[in-house]
């Protein structure tokens, strides 16, 4: 019955994160702002390192399925390909470290939360900045003033309603007997 649990909680973080990549506001350059992160925030915070690197995973395979699921509907291997495709890669790999972050407390707080989000962030602005410049044709220092730093005070606004939306979810989820304290 467990496993069934943990899936559950996982294909419900995949779709989360395909919802909220959905609230987006396109820019010039081809990096939208979109809701996405804060579900890759609570997908990591809430599931930890396993759970969380597989709701990404679950979310980019549905993606390059053709399912509309990544930022303004878009769909297929060009996006993981693409300007952007970095950034869902560094998603997965920034999950996890979050995860790992959050699991080493014994019991998480905003702060915890907010630590592993921002290692997290990180992690995804320098694998998407080093894709967004080789595909692009830019320089590193070009692709980061357009790919991330427009990016980085709504981020962390995103990192603050994440962390305590984490924390109250996940002690919901404890009272319900779905994870363990």
């Amino acid at each position: 019955m467990t496993d069934i649990k943990f899936w559950a909680r996982v294909a419900l973080m995949a779709a989360v994160i395909a919802v909220l990549a959905q609230v987006a506001i396109p820019l010039p350059w081809g990096v939208p702002i979109t809701g996405q992160l804060v579900g890759v925030f609570l997908a990591g915070a809430i599931l930890g390192s396993r759970g969380g690197t597989w709701a990404l995973v679950i979310y980019i395979l549905l993606g390059v399925i053709g399912l509309p699921v990544f930022a303004q509907g878009k769909a297929g291997v060009g996006v993981l390909v693409g300007p952007t495709g970095g950034y869902l890669i560094g998603f997965v790999l920034g999950v996890y470290f979050l995860g790992k972050i959050v699991e080493a407390a014994k019991s998480p707080t905003f702060w915890t939360n907010a630590l592993g989000m921002v290692v997290c962030m990180l992690t995804s602005y320098a694998l998407g900045t080093v894709q967004f410049a080789w595909v692009t044709g830019r320089s590193l220092g070009e692709a980061l003033l357009l790919a991330v730093v427009p990016y980085v005070a709504l981020d962390l606004v995103k990192l603050v309603i994440a962390a305590s939306l984490a924390l109250a979810v996940r002690q919901a989820l404890i009272q319900a007997g779905l994870v363990k304290p």
